[in-house]
């Protein structure tokens, strides 16, 4: 081999060297792309796009009465509205209340003094008075030691209440003759307002009433699914002292539903803001009814036969 060859053969090493070494060196040097975050689109809600505001914080003392509640969502477009209450009678109620009920039970009843599941029975019967155009209130017990985690009894024999007042008469006359257990399984409860609902056809929430979290959450779950088939709303209300971070997540852990049918409200939490506070938790409890009647009317499930 001659020198010039030799020396082409050199240079083009060092070349190639170079152009390694630059490549590499560019590569380090490049800025890594930022990892993509997922972006958390705010949800729209009918009631607060009625007010043009985008918080519920914005409309929450525009109200004076549980009434005008009732009446903005009348107002915004909710039709008629039929009420369904479950009040959960487990063994726990006994010492739920210790930070915020005084300590006592949280079923004592007092001629003076609404214990929780009172206070959020008449409230939202109150707010949903002008638009349950029946007054028929099934009202069901569960948790009890009767009932368990299978089923649960009515209030009265014939399965359901004459308006919200009656609702409460009938709960204050069975007090005394429930005895507290568990375990808590919505499920059984889900299922017999799903029948009721396949039944008339007609727009219900249903109001769940709690001191705890669900201990059957796959259970609970499977018939959330099952109740989005249906034009029905699910308002869970926690009373008591929690704690309520599971239920306060409850909502993703639930599989695909036609529709978003399922709330969860703190009480306590709620029912301590500001200077109304009984129209704050009644805002906050239905500020997604208007939203679910929607669409179950653009799913068609309104006044059709359902099978499910």
């Amino acid at each position: 081999m001659d020198m010039v060859a030799l020396a082409v053969i050199v240079i083009g090493l060092i070349v190639a060297l170079q152009i390694v070494h630059v490549y590499f060196f560019r590569k380090q040097k490049e800025p890594k792309p930022c990892p993509k975050i997922p972006v958390a689109f705010p949800r729209t809600n009918a009631l607060l796009r009625w007010y043009n505001v985008k918080h519920v914080n914005a409309i929450v003392d525009q109200f004076k009465s549980v009434q005008e509640v009732g009446e903005a969502l009348q107002a915004a477009g909710l039709g008629a509205c039929h009420l369904m209450f479950g009040v959960d009678f487990s063994a726990s109620n006994a010492y739920q209340g210790e930070r915020t009920f005084d300590g006592q039970n949280l079923h004592t009843i007092e001629d003076e003094l609404e214990n929780p599941y009172q206070r959020v029975i008449r409230i939202l019967g109150q707010t949903l008075e002008q638009l349950d155009t029946d007054g028929i209130i099934p009202a069901f017990g569960f948790g009890d030691a009767s009932t368990k985690a299978k089923t649960v009894f009515p209030f009265k024999p014939e399965g359901y209440c004459c308006g919200y007042k009656d609702v409460l008469d009938a709960y204050c006359q069975i007090i005394p003759h429930i005895e507290l257990s568990g375990p808590t399984s919505f499920a059984p409860l889900i299922h017999r307002a799903v029948h009721i609902v396949c039944s008339t056809r007609k727009f219900h929430v249903l109001v769940i009433i709690v001191d705890g979290q669900a201990t059957m959450e796959k259970e609970t779950c499977s018939a959330i699914v099952t109740a989005s088939k249906c034009p029905l709303s699910i308002v869970l209300v926690g009373v008591g002292d929690g704690p309520w971070q599971s239920m306060e997540t409850f909502h993703k852990q639930l599989p695909h539903r036609q529709f978003d049918n399922f709330r969860f409200v703190d009480f306590n939490r709620v029912i301590t803001y500001g200077a109304q506070a009984e129209t704050t938790f009644a805002v906050h409890a239905l500020l997604d009814v208007l939203d679910q009647y929607n669409a179950v009317k653009g799913l068609g499930l309104l006044n059709h036969r359902l099978t499910l």
